[in-house]
């Protein structure tokens, strides 16, 4: 899925959602990870840290090992380390980018990766059901991915 000129990029950048082949590794650059942790039908959220509603729990690569940094997010959302494997990631596509582009161009990537827990005790978060996922976070450039995810 690609959106074309999308809005969130500088003018004539583009924004692929690309669905991970097994076992891929992930793409470089990568500079964010979200972390898809579902459960019994039922997915974990966060607030943003921008304010803007929830999501689910994201870090910034920076100059970190994708891995890495992925552990680190799962220590600090979940408390402790589980399974996960690549579920896609968007890439963005800024041929041009402005001075103020804050990622990597022409390709900038932000991993979703997945993980489904055995419980929910002792996650701290919001953990939606299924049904309510949708309509808090299909507007999020990555919610098509989740297509992948037996709910």
């Amino acid at each position: 899925m690609s959106h074309l000129d999308a809005a969130w990029l500088p003018e004539g950048g583009r924004a692929d959602v690309v669905l991970a082949r097994q076992h891929a590794p992930a793409p470089s650059p990568t500079c964010l990870v979200r972390l898809l942790a579902t459960c019994s039908r039922k997915v974990l959220v966060v607030p943003r840290a921008d304010g803007r509603g929830l999501d689910i729990p994201t870090l910034r690569v920076g100059h970190a090992v994708v891995e890495e940094c992925l552990r680190t997010l799962q220590l600090g959302a979940l408390g402790s380390v589980h399974p996960t494997t690549l579920l896609g990631y968007v890439r963005n596509i800024v041929k041009e980018a402005p001075v103020d582009y804050p990622w990597p161009s022409p390709d900038a990537y932000f991993s979703v990766w997945h993980s489904e827990l055995p419980e929910t005790h002792g996650v701290e978060g919001v953990w939606l059901d299924a049904a309510d996922a949708e309509p808090e976070l299909g507007n999020r450039h990555w919610w098509p991915l989740v297509a992948h995810v037996p709910l």
